[in-house]
């Protein structure tokens, strides 16, 4: 997520936090309770968000992980292209050995 979006996120949720307060005055409450609710309405919020971000983080499941992913997946068939057939065939052998030893 760019900068520039994190702000619009931001301006975003003030703006709504606002909005909810003259809402809630327009439905009769005074200007304390609605204050309130408000408040109380924009801190589950946070708080709901936050326990999607740790599992996003717990999981590996952000943006940064996954493209960590792809960069090595592509670095490794860039090296493995690379290869000569005979340091290829030898790396399979190798391969190969290690799975049968692991068994």
């Amino acid at each position: 997520m760019r900068r520039i979006d994190v702000i619009g996120w931001g301006v975003a949720v003030l703006g709504a936090g606002g909005l909810l307060y003259l809402l809630l005055q327009g439905f009769g409450l005074d200007s304390l309770k609605a204050g309130l609710w408000t408040q109380v309405t924009l801190t589950v919020g946070l708080m709901l968000w936050i326990l999607t971000y740790s599992r996003r983080v717990v999981r590996q499941d952000m943006t940064y992980h996954q493209q960590r992913e792809q960069y090595d997946q592509a670095w490794l068939a860039r090296q493995i292209e690379q290869l000569s057939p005979e340091e290829l065939e030898r790396l399979q052998r190798e391969v190969e050995r290690a799975e049968a030893q692991g068994d």
